[in-house]
């Protein structure tokens, strides 16, 4: 599994989101966003799971296709 970061970033921008308010809301290290976003991480569906509810999505809809 791997996050579309075009779409997480157009996600947290709508609603107005730093890595770090992003991290502090789901829990997620800031390293961890960080890495996943890079693509040097893989996230869990947990990780995936808290990031879409902290944006008010699905979480298919992280997931690149």
């Amino acid at each position: 599994m791997k996050i579309d970061n075009k779409k997480l970033d157009l996600l947290m921008a709508e609603k107005c989101l730093t890595s770090e308010k992003l991290s502090k809301i789901t829990g997620v290290s800031q390293v961890t966003i960080a890495r996943m976003k890079n693509g040097s991480q893989k996230p869990r569906p947990i990780t995936i799971g808290k990031i879409a509810k902290a944006l008010g999505i699905k979480p298919e809809e992280l997931i690149e296709d």
